[in-house]
């Protein structure tokens, strides 16, 4: 990507829902997330969590409640084939170790996965409109 096209870094105010937040990690991981830590990233996206129960905010979280649909560890289990009780933070970090690959890489390209499959199947169950006659 050419450096004109490259997305710029947004103030955070500018940012509507969890996943604005998470491209400005992917932009810059070194800044937000210590060491490139998935659990450090996990902790933070508890307390995104925490502060939208808090404040009573009404936005869909799909890092939260395991069983929900829409949920990105119940993807990432049947995406792996497992499941585990450590949650996907330290899975992903196990499986880029195993591919020697940052952890943060994969985790983006999972969650670029989970966004598009997540997406097709929200489509997929909208019911379709029929023209009017």
């Amino acid at each position: 990507m050419t450096e004109a096209h490259k997305p710029r870094p947004r103030r955070l105010d500018e940012l509507v829902d969890v996943y604005g937040f998470l491209e400005e990690v992917r932009l810059r991981p070194s800044m937000w997330v210590r060491r490139g830590s998935l659990q450090h990233l996990e902790s933070m996206l508890t307390g995104y969590r925490i502060a939208l129960e808090v404040y009573d905010v009404a936005e869909p979280f799909d890092f939260w409640t395991p069983g929900s649909q829409g949920c990105f560890s119940d993807w990432l289990w049947q995406r792996l084939g497992r499941e585990s009780s450590l949650g996907w933070a330290v899975e992903i970090e196990r499986e880029a170790e195993r591919a020697h690959r940052p952890a943060m890489e994969l985790f983006f390209e999972l969650l670029d996965e989970f966004r598009t499959t997540d997406q097709r199947l929200r489509d997929e169950a909208a019911p379709h409109s029929r023209p009017a006659p």
